[in-house]
């Protein structure tokens, strides 16, 4: 079994110098802890014996190590006498020093072990699931782990199995420990790790397996950082979803458990929902599907539900009862709850069929309705004694344009715009409640509207209900636009009023949106997932090299030794040729071609990897492909679909990619089974997008660059200009008399066209285009066709931008700074008779227009200005403000940092005052507004000031000309503090070298000590918050204990004092800070941002009048309408800027060349429509 040594040096008892060492094999050194700590219990593992002591206990070939810790507590004499095992003797000699150092090292030390990949090890980890707090379900229940612990690794290829402790788990822990597993935290010795949902990060161990259901192989966005994370940890990644048998069905999944739980929620609901309607049934005895300790006893609850109705019916009010179940059965059309699939109808229906019930074909859905209302009318009860089901497919949902065809499932697949849905006329009328089991993507038609929803219940609809097994949100279902939890399953829509309520009263329908439905039965689903997976389980337990495992394993297999393999190749590929609006694109390069089309291709194209062999005969001949758009198919038997825009400088090449590409998709067709086959659309070359759109366009145009968080309140803005409600509002602003307002189409240009298609969805008189600003020939194009461009880019794009638009005498408004090379285009612009209006955002823009109406009335009243003051600032709500600094990002926060460095110059009482960016911090000042006292505020401030008294010709008259940027107060003391820890330096950090970085806590250590070590050496350490404040005031990087400890509060709040280790990408103080406060700053989907704007002026009037002091507030909140979220930061920036583009599009802006709105002509109409548009500007004043 091996052995390891022991050895001490230090003083006895006596005083004498000692020093000795002992060697013990392994069953002694068990025998002497387990004895000791445990006095005889019946189970030696019991309790993490270890662990208990406060060591590490390390198993390597039969080896153990225990810390110094630990070592020094178990020779300890009495502790040795009691225990009374073997090894006593060996310790008795060396039992009385005092210890002052203990090593051991083992043979073969297992230091030595280091990077060594523990993958096959046969040890396997079970994961405590941490991302929902019902999440329940475990991959392995304690029989799956006795089995295989039973059969031993010859047989079973598992060793030892370590599950991570679960209050919360459907099987206890005691249950997992009584069959022979182990229970720890650490999964460190694990060669594979198992779980049900994505793990944490920090629970991504080096050099190991994992399985889980990862969702990433269809490079899914929102879980590339996981991905990320796992190829730099060299992990083997095996995805439960990937796991496909021959034929090409999954082989792990949850089975019906999401239906059956999905069906028994929505019964319970039903019950109270009728109940508000003032109707008793049967149903309102019924318990949510968790409540039942098991599926067997929910059954039989709900079969007692059946024999009431069978025996005293359902009230006629409310009959007949009609369940909509979508799909087919045969799992062709299924979504899965949670990314999980198969058979959701036949679960819903088989509880369904606890109920007496009658299925109803759907082409006699209505005949067997009028038969059943009509015959109640002729029979003296008033009771019916049965529910009514009814199971609709594609065929049922939609019908072909050409009224010449039939239904053609292939060619719906292949062809969706062939088609026009019919749902909503042909089943939706009969329906009571819809239990929705279909797969949907975006390119197919929905199966009912939001309109098409509220015509239905103008006539007399009788659905009351939704159970959206899919939780397809925004999907198939418009108006399910929310999902909801098990413990709030449901969601009332009114579609009267297009509004969303979480009681059950009044007018609307109910809706079921749980996306977990499968942990309500967590015992029979893990039981039934276990039992497939103990069978696999052993492979990947016991298999170094994957290409030894079983080939439907191998095929599972995304990542292994911090690469791709050769299946997922495509998903690099992918994700380069998709731009990250943080990023932008990878690699540009490659991309422009001179000839372009697009390609829609739709099929199997990643469970059966088609994808790959497409983007290769792409790249084969040279050209280059910008994925545009991909909907992926959530089930085996569903498709996906992707837009790719194909690029060439040759049309030959352009032709033979199309041709090979036309050949893969006549392979798949030649094999003949209808889910293989692959559908390709070739669309035209990319010359000719811009002249069919503009075939269509008949009303003004606006191009919109950019598609952003601002850009969609311009885009409502502008849409909607000629509509009755806001038309007769503008008129009055604009002092329009008899003329209607015209409507405007809106193009919002973006790189890529799905971030375009976001902003624009759901708005009228909006379109979407993909287009590249830099190119600069398409961007003439597009610019030739409009009347007025708006850029919401960055302002490194606008010189470009006005190029163009000087070229092509369009008008051009932005909301960024007028920089020097924008202010250069001046002569050109007039030349060309257009207006490039800048600065039509909030800071600049509608600071600059409150300012200069002030200005303006006073100069007109004959006074001057004495002082001037502007505060502005983006912050999180009161609410929202809910960490130390008081501050969150809705960005990347490297820009604001960076602001905060930011020399700034004043004028206060006649004096120019500068301030050093180092020191900006600590010139912050504490600051009220007398209409707001409640708001704790402090002011930074802001740049050069002195530019603005020339702007608003005030310079030789105000002695104070002051702009401040705003933030909760405290916030800069911290910030300062920060600063003079080293946080902010963006050099490269001595200790940040390298490919192995300090954890954040070692970093931190060495920040502090760096002014006494120059060498970034540690000369200690920081182990408490009180030892952290004194350091921080005896270092001088806080002036006092108060401050030193709000900064300490802000450390521990961003982590920065954390022992995980610090990203390979972070190379400086800088990059840390960032990271963490990008991680931990952020705004949550339900926390709102406010933008305060705030003006003060002192007038004096020549004449002896008194002195008048005026100010000029906004605050703005950010809105959460419909679930959706937009930002105080966003409406503030695009709707003044929307405002721009409408006052050149009505020739209200007289003056050309490079603007800012300055003018009158400009600003008090602007204000006028803001203030209109529901954004509210208060001014006061009074007289001193």
């Amino acid at each position: 079994m091996g052995s390891f040594w022991v050895g001490a040096k230090g003083t006895s008892s006596e005083g004498v110098s000692v020093e000795g060492t002992c060697s013990l094999g392994i069953s002694e050194w068990k025998s002497l802890c387990l004895l000791h700590l445990f006095n005889g219990a019946s189970s030696p593992f019991k309790g993490e014996p270890w662990k208990r002591m406060g060591g590490q206990f390390l198993r390597s070939s039969g080896r153990v190590g225990l810390s110094c810790k630990t070592l020094k507590c178990l020779t300890d004499r009495e502790n040795f006498r009691s225990c009374g095992g073997g090894g006593v003797e060996k310790f008795e000699s060396l039992s009385k020093i005092h210890w002052s150092v203990l090593f051991f090292s083992m043979a073969a030390a297992v230091s030595d072990r280091g990077g060594r990949s523990l993958v096959g090890n046969g040890v396997v980890g079970i994961l405590a699931e941490s991302i929902n707090i019902w999440e329940r379900r475990a991959p392995l229940a304690p029989s799956h782990c006795a089995r295989l612990l039973l059969s031993g690794k010859g047989q079973s290829g598992v060793e030892r199995i370590i599950v991570q402790p679960s209050t919360k788990r459907i099987h206890h822990d005691s249950q997992y420990e009584d069959v022979g597993c182990e229970i720890s935290d650490d999964l460190s010795e694990c060669g594979l790790i198992v779980g049900i949902k994505q793990p944490k990060m920090e629970m991504i161990l080096q050099d190991r397996a994992y399985a889980f259901f990862s969702h990433t192989h269809k490079a899914q966005k929102e879980n590339m950082p996981l991905l990320d994370k796992i190829l730099a940890e060299r992990v083997s990644l095996f995805d439960y979803e990937l796991i496909v048998g021959e034929d090409g069905k999954r082989l792990l999944a949850f089975g019906k458990f999401a239906g059956r739980a999905g069906l028994i929620d929505f019964l319970h609901g039903l019950g109270q929902r009728y109940l508000n309607l003032g109707y008793s049934t049967p149903f309102l005895s019924l318990g949510a599907s968790y409540m039942y300790s098991s599926l067997a006893a929910a059954k039989a609850a709900v079969i007692a539900v059946g024999e009431e109705i069978a025996t005293f019916g359902l009230p006629s009010g409310i009959s007949p009862i009609v369940f909509v179940f979508t799909g087919d059965g045969n799992g062709n059309l299924y979504r899965m709850i949670c990314h999980l699939e198969d058979y959701l109808n036949y679960g819903a229906q088989e509880i369904f069929k606890l109920l007496p019930h009658t299925f109803v074909d759907a082409q006699k859905l209505p005949e067997i309705v009028a038969m059943v209302k009509d015959g109640a009318k002729h029979t003296r009860s008033k009771r019916f004694f049965q529910v009514y089901g009814c199971v609709v497919t594609c065929q049922d949902m939609v019908a072909p344009k050409d009224s010449t065809k039939t239904f053609n499932k292939e060619d719906y697949y292949a062809h969706p715009d062939h088609y026009y849905p019919v749902f909503h006329e042909k089943i939706a009328p009969y329906t009571s409640v819809i239990v929705n089991c279909m797969y949907w993507e975006r390119r197919f038609p929905r199966l009912l509207t939001t309109i098409q929803l509220k015509e239905l219940m103008n006539k007399g609809c009788p659905l009351i209900g939704i159970s959206d097994i899919t939780c397809d949100i925004g999907g198939s279902l418009e108006f399910v636009n929310q999902s909801t939890s098990i413990e709030r399953p449901f969601f009332r829509y009114d579609p009267f009023t297009d509004s969303y309520h979480d009681n059950m009263e009044r007018d609307g329908l109910i809706c079921l949106a749980v996306d977990i439905l499968p942990t309500e039965f967590s015992r029979e689903a893990s039981n039934h997932f276990g039992h497939i997976l103990s069978q696999f389980i052993g492979s990947l337990a016991s298999t170094e090299n994957i290409a030894e495992l079983p080939l439907h394993l191998q095929k599972a297999c995304i990542t292994h030794n911090g690469a791709y393999t050769s299946l997922y190749e495509y998903i690099p590929r992918m994700r380069k040729t998709t731009i990250d609006p943080t990023t932008g694109p990878v690699d540009d390069s490659s991309e422009k071609k001179k000839y372009c089309t697009l390609v829609s291709l739709s099929g199997h194209l990643f469970d059966q990897f088609l994808i790959n062999e497409a983007l290769d005969v792409i790249e084969a001949a040279g050209g280059s492909f910008h994925l545009l758009k991909c909907e992926v198919g959530q089930t085996s038997k569903s498709m996906s679909y992707s837009e790719l825009e194909v690029g060439a400088d040759d049309t030959a090449v352009l032709d033979q990619i199309m041709d090979s590409l036309t050949n893969i998709v006549k392979k798949s067709h030649d094999n003949g089974a209808l889910d293989k086959k692959l559908s390709l659309k070739i669309g035209k070359v990319r010359e000719s997008i811009l002249q069919d759109r503009c075939e269509t366009v008949r009303r003004p145009c606006v191009l919109i660059l950019g598609a952003g968080r601002v850009c969609r309140p311009a885009v409502e803005f502008l849409a909607s200009v000629g509509s009755t409600s806001n038309g007769s509002y503008l008129k009055s602003c604009l002092t329009i008399d008899g003329e209607e307002l015209e409507e405007y189409e809106v193009i919002v240009a973006s790189l890529y066209l799905k971030d375009a298609k976001e902003t624009v969805e759901g708005i009228p008189n909006a379109k979407a285009v993909q287009l590249d600003a830099m190119d600069y020939e398409k961007l003439k194009e597009y610019v030739s066709e409009v009347q007025v461009v708006l850029s919401l880019l960055p302002a490194s794009f606008h010189a470009n931008i006005a190029k163009a638009c000087i070229e092509h005498k369009k008008h051009l408004v932005t909301a960024s700074y007028v920089e020097t090379t924008m202010s250069s285009l001046d002569e050109r612009a007039r030349s060309a008779g257009i207006t490039v209006l800048c600065e039509m955002g909030l800071d600049p823009g509608i600071d600059h227009m409150m300012a200069m109406k002030m200005i303006d009335q006073a100069h007109i009243r004959g006074g001057k200005i004495k002082s001037f003051t502007s505060y502005c600032g983006g912050l999180p709500s009161p609410d929202a403000a809910n960490n130390p600094l008081a501050y969150k990002f809705s960005w990347n926060p490297a820009g604001a940092l960076r602001a905060g460095r930011n020399s700034a110059s004043y004028k206060l009482h006649g004096e120019i005052l500068h301030v050093d960016g180092n020191e900006l911090f600590d010139s912050a000042v504490r600051f009220r507004m007398p209409e707001y006292p409640a708001f704790a505020l402090e002011c930074l401030p802001n740049r050069n000031s002195l530019i603005y008294g020339d702007a608003y010709g005030i310079t030789n008259e105000a002695s104070t000309v002051f702009r401040a940027t705003l933030r909760y107060e405290g916030f800069s003391e911290i910030m300062s503090s920060l600063a003079r820890i080293g946080f902010f330096e963006t050099e490269p950090h001595p200790m940040l070298k390298g490919s192995v970085k300090p954890s954040f806590a070692a970093f931190l250590n060495g920040l502090l000590h760096a002014k006494n070590s120059p060498d970034n050496k540690l000369t200690g350490s920081i182990e408490t918050d009180e030892d952290m404040i004194k350091s921080l005031v005896t270092l001088g990087h806080c002036k006092d204990k108060t401050t030193a400890t709000k900064t300490v509060k802000t450390i521990k709040f961003l982590g920065l004092n954390e022992c995980h280790e610090i990203p390979v990408a972070c190379s400086s103080a800088f990059h840390v800070v960032c990271l963490r406060m990008e991680e931990k700053l952020a705004y949550t989907s339900k926390e709102k941002d406010m933008v305060v704007l705030h003006h003060e002026i002192e007038v004096e009037f020549p004449d002896g009048r008194p002195t008048e002091n005026h100010w000029a507030t906004l605050l703005e909140y950010g809105r959460i309408e419909d679930g959706k979220s937009t930002t105080a930061m966003a409406l503030t920036v695009g709707i003044p800027a929307a405002i721009g583009v409408l006052l050149l599009l009505l020739n209200k802006v007289k003056r050309r060349g490079v603007v800012r709105p300055l003018e009158p002509e400009v600003y008090v109409p602007a204000l006028d429509i803001l203030q209109a548009s529901g954004i509210k500007l208060m001014e006061k004043f009074e007289t001193s």
